[in-house]
């Protein structure tokens, strides 16, 4: 696959989980249930659980690891609510339509340095990493927030640094649909899902069974729910 193929399938992903999710008319900024939508948010509370894979706390376990597989999923978690903002930017200001939108992430500073191998993740940082993180937050909050050259940009350096680069983004992005969709089929939005499964959360379940087996879309959700029913 190309760069364009990776990014223009995960956009298209995107939108169809929100239309189906918070119905038709979402990027106008509130869902089939009149709820608002606040994609900046989600980008702040995805970036704050990201900062909890890393051993910030100084009055607590002072030595204990980071936990790399999880801040593969914030990674991920993270982008569904970028490409959520950019879809509803370019809808609701008529900026054009997906191909091009997938010209535009292309043309970031940074981007073709994430769609190669990400670097080691031993040489990472991470007091460095939390500033960066917390450097994409800080966007969200500001009144006015550069799409591209700021969130788009700083995203992209970041998840190099978390050992994440184009197409370990991809595959995950796909995986993580996947659970998505699985969620909504269950109950999610009703409440009624059950996001732990014999002590472990469905994300770490997911992670496993992508460790053991290499599966489709189709494969992954009939695992997925093979195990949910146990």
């Amino acid at each position: 696959m190309t760069n364009v193929e990776y990014v223009k399938e995960m956009f298209a992903l995107q939108q169809k989980l929100n239309d189906e999710t918070n119905g038709i008319g979402w990027e106008n900024g509130y869902t089939k249930n009149d709820r608002i939508i606040n994609w900046r948010r989600c980008i702040y509370m995805e970036s704050a659980e990201l900062i909890d894979s890393f051993n910030w706390k100084h009055w607590k376990d002072i030595n204990k690891a980071t936990d790399w597989d999880n801040a593969t999923i914030e990674v991920v978690d993270i982008w569904h609510f970028v490409m959520s903002l950019l879809l509803e930017d370019y809808k609701v200001n008529d900026r054009g339509d997906l191909d091009k939108l997938v010209d535009d992430v292309l043309d970031v500073q940074g981007f073709e340095r994430f769609s190669k191998e990400a670097g080691s993740r031993d040489a990472a940082q991470s007091m460095e990493l939390i500033n960066d993180i917390e450097s994409i937050m800080h966007m969200t909050t500001t009144s006015h927030i550069d799409l591209f050259d700021g969130l788009l940009k700083e995203y992209f350096s970041m998840s190099l640094k978390c050992g994440v680069d184009l197409k370990t983004l991809y595959k995950f992005y796909i995986a993580k649909n996947v659970l998505n969709q699985f969620r909504q089929d269950h109950g999610y939005k009703e409440g009624t899902y059950k996001k732990v499964w014999n002590g472990k959360e469905d994300n770490e379940v997911m992670l496993e069974i992508l460790d053991n087996e290499s599966l489709g879309s189709k494969e992954l959700y009939a695992a997925l729910e093979k195990v949910y029913k146990n």
